[in-house]
């Protein structure tokens, strides 16, 4: 009884470390994306504003839109290649 009490608390362990290291992850994960936030929002402001005048707001916000999607869906898919490579 001892013994399985000992390996209960371990799995515990283990689980409460891995959703801690989720958590880290996913906070920098955060930190890192608001930062390209910024570096799209600047390039799209100072290289695509100043070529489409009218209308340019909707425009940039577009374009900015689809990099943002293009850059989530790829990083999303080799990640998700990454995982299942370490899981085999």
């Amino acid at each position: 009884m001892e013994g399985q009490n000992s390996k209960d608390k371990r799995k515990l362990h283990r689980e409460v470390l891995k959703q801690m290291i989720t958590l880290a992850t996913s906070g920098f994960g955060l930190v890192a994306a608001l930062a390209w936030n910024n570096v799209i929002q600047e390039l799209v402001n100072n290289y695509i504003k100043k070529y489409v005048s009218v209308g340019s707001g909707i425009i940039s916000l577009i374009i900015y839109a689809i990099i943002i999607t293009i850059l989530a869906v790829s990083i999303t898919y080799q990640l998700t290649k990454l995982k299942d490579k370490i899981d085999n």
